[in-house]
């Protein structure tokens, strides 16, 4: 019994403070920090004059659906044009996109015949790049104005090799239960990078919007399903800085439905596994201890840990249960199923078109989990190549 009680509160405590107190603890170290050093100065942006050039990368395979609405937006950024550069990456696109990418003569068109998947693509990107810095977004991503300008301002700082911006995830009709799960998710996980940030740095970067110093990148292999934060994350690892800002932010709207969705998080899942292996050196905290413990905090736990934790947290608290533990731990499995109910009826709701944010939520939390799992499946079968289908987006 003894056993089963130190698994259980090793698991409760996993649980806990991957989701919950982690994000406590780094609010108190925020807070503590700008009583003795200040909070963050009032960002001014930089000249025309002050700005870099940059180039603006967007990798796509088959997106001739939102080419002219992708070069509205990129057109419109408030950024000199001769300090601009606009490059479409199209590796194994055998739709419309490279003749629709025709009609703008400001951009220029890198294309393979070939699809081997984004990573590759990237770097076939870079090998073209004649600018200071590149800036990488997706096809399907409309970005605010004055992104690329705050982007060169956090780039002044000689801490930082890589810039990450804000992922804002829209429902394009209220009331879609997949994009609005996604959005409540994105928000808290913003939330976390933006003081990740102002600690030290944050833990990787979204393939949505982040920027990069290119003399700073490493090789990152074909078949990496997380090739933005494989690249942003060896940034760290050489003691470079990844700077969070909201004020540069990539849209899109949610995947169109929970089946579609959870490809996004199957994906996402095998990637942060493949990327925990690939990048385990930055486990060893005598390299650099602060980043390590941001980095298990923030993400290794979740992407493996936790996931287990869950499963063990209900197992061994049934076990003990069964042995007549205690009242609390009678009460902490009525509260379990309890949690595992609400999250069925979140399902059942949504499954049959009906809505409770709260009842989803409890589900989509679940929901995350269980994709890891599946996520474990996924690297088996796709581990060996960088490209994936894509997630239908409502």
């Amino acid at each position: 019994m003894t056993v089963l009680k130190i698994l259980l509160w090793v698991c409760l405590f996993t649980v806990f403070y991957t989701y919950i107190g982690y994000g406590i603890l780094l609010y108190l170290i925020i807070r503590v920090k700008r009583l003795l050093m200040g909070g963050p100065h009032e960002a001014v942006l930089p000249s025309d004059e002050e700005l870099p050039t940059m180039t603006l990368m967007i990798c796509a395979y088959n997106e001739e659906d939102v080419v002219a609405e992708k070069m509205i937006n990129t057109l419109a950024l408030d950024y000199p044009k001769d300090k601009l550069r606009i490059m479409w990456v199209t590796d194994g696109s055998n739709d419309h996109t490279n003749e629709r990418l025709a009609a703008y003569p400001e951009v220029d068109v890198v294309f393979s015949p070939e699809r081997r998947g984004k990573s590759a693509a990237l770097k076939h990107g870079l090998q073209e790049l004649k600018t200071r810095y590149v800036a990488f977004t997706d096809a399907n991503t409309m970005i605010n104005k004055t992104a690329l300008r705050e982007i060169a301002r956090l780039f002044m700082d000689p801490t930082v090799g890589c810039v990450s911006g804000e992922k804002r995830v829209a429902a394009r009709q209220e009331g879609e239960m997949a994009a609005e799960g996604e959005g409540l998710y994105w928000k808290y996980e913003s939330t976390l990078k933006k003081w990740d940030s102002e600690l030290y740095s944050a833990m990787g970067a979204a393939g949505e919007l982040y920027a990069i110093d290119p003399t700073l990148v490493k090789e990152v292999p074909d078949e990496a399903l997380l090739d933005d934060f494989m690249m942003s994350m060896q940034i760290v690892d050489d003691g470079k800085r990844i700077a969070y800002t909201p004020d540069a932010y990539a849209q899109e709207y949610g995947s169109a439905n929970i089946f579609e969705e959870s490809k996004r998080k199957r994906r996402i899942a095998a990637g942060g596994l493949q990327s925990i292996w690939w990048l385990r050196k930055m486990l060893n905290p005598f390299r650099q201890p602060l980043v390590t413990f941001q980095y298990i905090s923030h993400r290794v736990l979740r992407w493996s840990v936790a996931p287990v934790a869950l499963v063990l947290l209900l197992l061994a608290n049934i076990a003990l249960v069964a042995t007549g533990a205690g009242t609390f731990y009678t009460v902490l499995l009525v509260l379990q199923i309890l949690f595992y109910m609400m999250a069925f009826c979140g399902w059942f709701l949504n499954r049959n078109g009906h809505k409770n944010k709260l009842l989803y939520t409890t589900y989509y939390f679940v929901f995350m989990n269980l994709n890891v799992f599946r996520g474990m499946a996924y690297l088996k079968s796709h581990g060996h190549t960088g490209t994936w289908e894509k997630a239908k987006r409502s």
